[in-house]
C-alpha cells in the first residue's frame, strides 16, 4: 500500500460521459474473459489494455496505476434433478414469448445465453513500472474488493468504483445499435376526429371467417376503422406478402380512410396491437389511443382476444433472428464448423454484417498482401505488430492500430473458439460460441473507421459494395499520413510502397469517335477500385428444366406444396431468369451514344459521340459489383429477381485497352487546339463571381445558364446578368455549358490548374445544388476524380464542410513531403481471373436485409455469418452481390 499511496493523485473519478474502455484492450481484443490476467484499464485515462502493452508509449510515465479486471464465465448448476424438464421448459416459454425489440437480454429482446451462467469477477489495483529491456513489470498488485476498499486511498477507490461500474463505451454503443426502431410511433393525428361509415358491418369473433374482400385471401388481413373493410396488407418488393387489398382500398375511397389494425394482433393491451396510417403525411406505424372503442363499434370487445398472429415487427425481428435465407445462408445445411487461424467469426453489433463481410474478405488471409501488412502469421503474436506503435490514449480512435487489431484476430487464430461437433448456420449458436473469450466484436474498427462518415457511423444497415470503397479510401488516406517509423514508405526494393487500394484499382480508356468527321479520342479515366456492372434483364433467359428440378428439390417449394394440397387454385413457383456473367461485362463494354457531346477540335461544336469503355489495367484482385438492385416505376427500391452465371474462372483479356491503332484518325490534342484557337488573338473571358452565380441561382436559375449570363456581362454584373437571362432563356444552348476554356473563376481556378474535369465539376454543382463549385473540386480531388465517391464525401463533411475542405489543402499543400517521390505503376497482368470470394446480400434493397460472406480457403469454400465459421457446401455464386477475382498469374 506505501507504494500505491503517492500515485493516488493521479487517479481520475470517470463520470458517466467519459469514455471508460473495461471490457476490452484497446490494441487486441483481449477482455477481462479470455486470460487468467484479464486486462488493465488505466485509473488516468481510462484506456484498458494487456499487461504488456500498458505503458508502451513513450508519453507515459514510468510509472501507473491501473484496476485489473478479470471475469470468469461458470455455468449455473441446477437446483433440481429435472433439468432435462426445466431446459424444455424454458425454450417453450422462450418460443411463446413475444419478441418485440431486436435486442439480447433486455426486456421484449430475445432470451438471453447469459442465462445459464454466473460471471465471477476479480478486481486488483496494480502498480506497473517500466523496466530498461522494454516492456512492464509489477511493483504491487492488492485485490479490490469489499472487504478492502476501505484499506486503499480514497480518492483510488473512488477511480476504481468508477471504472468497474462504468456502463463502458462497448456497452453504450451496443444499447443503441440492438434498437429496431429508433423513434417511438408517433401519435396518429388522425384518430380523434375518424370518419366512421355507421353502415351495420360487425367484425366477426372467429379468426376463421376472416378473409380479404379483393382476394379472398385469409392470411396478414387488415381493418379499415373507418368502414369495417377488411383487406390484405401491402404487396413486397418480391411478390410476396398480402393482396394490397387494404391499402387499394384506402386508395379507391378517395383517401379519406387512413387508419387499419392488424386482425390477430389485437389483445387487451390494445397498445401493443399492429396499427398503420395510410395517410401520406404519415404512411407508417402509428398508435390509435381511441382503438378500443373504435373496435368496439364493430363488435370487437378486446377484453377477450388473444394475439393470434405476428406482428409487422416482429416479422422483421425473426427474419434477423433467424438468418433463414434460403441459398445464400444455406439454410438448413448440416455444416461441418472450422475454427482457428483465418477461421475467425465476427459478432454482428447490429447490422454489422456488411462490415463484417468485407472485413473477412480483405483481412482474413484470402488477400495475402493485406493479411501480411496488418496481420500476423498463424499462431504469431497479436502485441508486436509495428501498427501498435502509438500512446494507448490514441489507439482506439487510429485507423491503422484498429486495422491491424482486427487482421492480428483474423489471421493469428489467438482467439478462435473450440470446434463443436456440428453446426447448423440457421440456428442459435451453442453455448461455446456465445462464450465472451472467443467472440470478436469489431466496435472500435467500426468507430476509428466510420466515425465521420454520416451513414456508416450509425447503427443502420449499409451497402456493402460503397464501404468497400470507403473502408480502402480510408486506409489509404491513414497510410499516407502515417509516421515512417510504423508505415515505411519504401518498399524491400527501394521503390514506393503502394497503398492498400493499389492491389485492387484499375483504369478505364474511353474510345470516343466523333458523329461528325469520325475522328477518334482517347481518354483515361479516374482510377477505381469497384467494377460495378449492370444486370441486363433483356439478355436474360429461362431454363425450364433446370428451374423444374429446383422446384422439386427446395425445401422451401416442398413445404409451400404440402400447405396448398388442398388448394386447387394455388399459384406455381415463380421461374427465375438466369443472365450469364458474358452478358454483364458485354453490356459494360458495349458502344453507346452521347448525343451533345462538344469537341474542341470543332470549336466546341456539339456532335454525337460513340462511346466505348476498355479495362487500361488488370488489377492483381478484381472486386465486381452486381447492380442487383434499382429503382421501380414508384421510386422505391426493388431487387432484381435473377440468377447471375458467373464461372469460377474468367477471362477478361478481350476488353483491354490497346489504344491507338495503325490506321485511326486521330482528334488533334486539345493543348494544340487551344493555341491554335488563340493564335488569332481577342477578348479574355472574364472571371465569374461565385457571389454573383449564388444570387442568380438562389432566384431559381440553372448553373449553365447563369454562369453563360454572367460570362455575356463582365462576370459579376448581377443585375445586366438577370436582363440577359431573360432575353436568352430560350435559346437552345441556353442551358448547355460553357467550354472549359471559357471558364474562369473569380479566385483564378480555371480547367488550366486543376486535376479534375470541370465537366463533372458543373455537373455535381448543378445537380447536387448545396455546393459551390470549390467544395466540388475538392471532394473531386480527394476521391480521384469518381464523381459519385465526391458527392458521398461533401455529404459525409456536411457539418463541418469549410474545416474539412481546409483540412484537404492543408494536407495537399504538405503532400510534397508526405507522398512518395514517385507512385507504384498500377499492376497489370494478362486478365484471367480466378473466383476467390463472394458477398451476398438479402433484403428489398442494400440498406437492410443481411450480408454473408464466403471465401474460398485452401481449396475449399468457407462460408462466414458473423460468428458462424463452416465449410461450405453450396456457395451462392449465381446469387452474390459483391465477387472477389484473383488475377489467375499471381496464384
Amino acid at each position: 500500500m506505501d507504494k500505491i499511496a503517492p500515485l493516488a493523485s493521479m487517479c481520475r473519478v470517470a463520470s458517466p460521459h467519459d469514455s471508460v474502455l473495461n471490457s476490452e484492450c484497446t490494441y487486441t481484443f483481449h477482455s477481462p474473459y479470455t486470460t487468467s490476467k484479464g486486462i488493465l484499464v488505466n485509473t488516468a485515462t481510462f484506456v484498458g489494455t494487456v499487461e504488456e502493452l500498458a505503458l508502451s508509449s513513450e508519453n507515459d510515465g514510468a510509472k501507473g496505476l491501473f484496476v485489473r479486471i478479470v471475469k470468469e464465465r461458470v455455468e449455473k448448476m441446477p437446483t433440481s434433478d429435472d433439468k432435462d424438464d426445466n431446459e424444455a421448459a424454458a425454450e417453450e416459454k422462450e418460443l411463446s414469448t413475444g419478441v418485440t425489440k431486436l435486442g439480447v437480454g433486455v426486456e421484449g429482446g430475445f432470451q438471453s445465453e447469459e442465462d445459464k451462467f454466473d460471471t465471477v469477477s476479480t478486481y486488483s489495483i496494480v502498480l506497473l513500472q517500466k523496466v530498461k529491456e522494454g516492456g512492464v513489470e509489477i511493483v504491487a498488485e492488492l485485490g479490490y474488493e469489499e472487504s478492502t476498499k476501505a484499506d486503499f486511498p480514497t480518492q483510488v477507490s473512488l477511480s476504481a468504483d468508477s471504472i468497474i461500474n462504468h456502463s463502458g463505451l462497448a456497452v453504450q454503443q451496443d444499447l443503441k445499435a440492438w434498437e429496431l426502431d429508433a423513434e417511438p410511433k408517433p401519435v396518429s393525428k388522425y384518430y380523434d376526429n375518424l370518419p366512421f361509415v355507421d353502415n351495420g358491418v360487425k367484425v366477426s369473433p372467429n379468426p376463421s371467417d376472416w378473409k380479404c374482400q379483393k382476394s379472398g385471401d385469409t392470411e396478414n388481413l387488415w381493418l379499415n376503422l373507418s368502414d369495417g373493410y377488411i383487406g390484405g396488407g401491402r404487396k413486397n418488393w418480391d411478390g410476396s406478402g398480402g393482396s394490397n387489398g387494404a391499402l387499394d382500398h384506402f386508395n379507391e375511397t378517395g383517401e379519406k380512410y387512413p387508419l387499419v389494425v392488424k386482425l390477430g394482433t389485437i389483445t387487451v393491451d390494445v397498445e401493443s396491437a399492429d396499427c398503420y396510417s395510410y395517410a401520406k403525411d404519415e404512411d407508417g406505424p402509428v398508435k390509435i389511443p381511441n382503438l378500443a372503442k373504435l373496435l368496439e363499434k364493430r363488435g370487437i370487445m378486446v377484453a377477450g382476444l388473444q394475439k393470434t398472429v405476428k406482428s409487422t415487427a416482429e416479422l422483421e425481428v425473426e427474419l434477423n433472428a433467424t438468418y433463414a435465407f434460403d441459398a445464400i445462408t444455406e439454410s438448413g445445411a448440416n455444416l461441418t464448423p472450422v475454427s482457428g487461424p483465418g477461421l475467425q467469426g465476427l459478432q454482428n453489433l447490429g447490422n454489422s454484417c456488411y462490415i463484417n463481410s468485407i472485413v473477412q474478405a480483405l483481412f482474413s488471409g484470402t488477400v495475402p498482401e493485406l493479411s501480411s501488412r496488418y496481420g500476423t502469421v498463424a499462431k504469431g503474436s497479436v502485441t508486436d505488430h509495428p501498427l501498435l506503435k502509438i500512446p494507448p490514449s490514441q489507439a482506439h480512435l487510429d485507423v491503422l492500430t484498429q486495422t491491424a487489431k482486427l487482421a492480428n484476430a483474423l489471421t493469428s487464430g489467438t482467439f478462435a473458439g473450440p470446434i463443436p461437433p456440428s453446426v447448423t448456420v440457421t440456428d442459435a449458436m451453442s453455448s461455446s460460441a456465445t462464450d465472451p473469450k472467443y467472440r470478436l466484436a469489431p466496435r472500435m474498427f467500426k468507430y476509428a473507421i466510420a466515425r465521420n462518415h454520416v451513414d456508416f457511423c450509425t447503427g443502420q444497415q449499409q451497402d456493402a459494395a460503397q464501404f468497400l470503397q470507403y473502408l480502402l479510401e480510408t486506409l489509404d488516406r491513414a497510410e499516407l499520413g502515417a509516421n515512417s517509423s510504423r508505415w515505411g514508405s519504401k518498399g524491400s526494393d527501394g521503390s514506393a510502397c503502394p497503398l492498400s487500394s493499389h492491389l485492387f484499382a484499375y483504369k478505364t480508356t474511353s474510345r470516343l469517335v466523333c458523329g461528325a468527321d469520325k475522328l477518334i479520342k482517347y481518354t483515361e479515366n479516374a482510377l477505381e477500385t469497384t467494377l460495378s456492372l449492370r444486370v441486363p434483364m433483356e439478355a436474360a433467359v429461362f431454363d425450364e428444366k433446370e428451374a423444374s428440378a429446383a422446384e422439386l428439390s427446395s425445401p422451401e417449394q416442398k413445404r409451400q406444396k404440402s400447405e396448398t394440397t388442398a388448394d386447387a387454385t394455388a399459384t406455381t413457383p415463380t421461374k427465375i431468369p438466369k443472365v450469364s456473367f458474358q452478358s454483364c461485362i458485354d453490356a459494360w463494354a458495349a458502344s453507346s451514344t452521347l448525343d451533345d457531346y462538344r469537341w474542341p477540335h470543332l470549336k466546341n461544336a456539339v456532335s454525337p459521340a460513340t462511346s466505348q469503355l476498355r479495362m487500361s489495367n488488370f488489377p492483381r484482385y478484381l472486386m465486381i459489383q452486381m447492380q442487383r438492385y434499382e429503382l421501380g416505376p414508384d421510386w422505391t427500391p426493388r431487387k432484381l429477381e435473377v440468377d447471375i452465371d458467373v464461372p469460377l474462372e474468367i477471362d477478361l483479356s478481350e476488353y483491354n485497352s490497346r489504344g491507338p491503332q495503325e490506321g485511326e484518325a486521330l482528334v488533334p490534342s486539345e493543348e494544340l487546339e487551344s493555341q491554335t484557337s488563340s493564335g488569332g488573338g481577342g477578348n479574355a473571358t472574364p472571371k465569374i463571381d461565385e457571389g454573383a452565380m449564388g444570387q442568380l441561382m438562389d432566384m431559381g436559375f440553372g448553373f449553365n445558364g447563369c454562369q453563360r449570363a454572367l460570362a455575356k456581362v463582365g462576370g459579376s454584373n448581377v443585375e445586366a446578368a438577370m436582363n440577359w437571362i431573360f432575353e436568352h432563356s430560350t435559346d437552345p444552348d441556353f442551358n448547355d455549358p460553357l467550354p472549359d476554356d471559357d471558364v474562369a473563376m473569380a479566385d483564378g481556378n480555371d480547367s488550366s490548374s486543376n486535376d479534375v474535369d470541370e465537366g463533372v465539376v458543373m455537373s455535381l454543382v448543378e445537380n447536387l445544388g448545396c455546393f459551390t463549385a470549390d467544395h466540388v473540386r475538392a471532394a473531386l480531388k480527394e476521391t480521384g476524380g469518381a464523381a459519385d465517391r465526391a458527392a458521398d464525401w461533401l455529404f459525409s463533411h456536411m457539418d463541418n464542410l469549410d474545416a474539412a475542405i481546409t483540412s484537404l489543402q492543408s494536407k495537399d499543400s504538405a503532400s510534397f513531403e508526405t507522398l512518395p517521390s514517385s507512385s507504384p505503376p498500377l499492376d497489370d497482368g494478362d486478365g484471367k481471373y480466378t473466383l476467390i470470394g463472394l458477398v451476398s446480400h438479402i433484403g428489398k434493397n442494400t440498406g437492410s436485409g443481411h450480408y454473408v460472406c464466403h471465401l474460398k480457403k485452401d481449396g475449399k469454400w468457407v462460408i462466414f455469418n458473423d460468428e458462424k465459421v463452416a465449410l461450405s457446401e453450396s456457395p451462392p455464386v449465381q446469387h452474390a452481390y459483391v465477387y472477389l477475382f484473383k488475377r489467375s498469374d499471381t496464384i
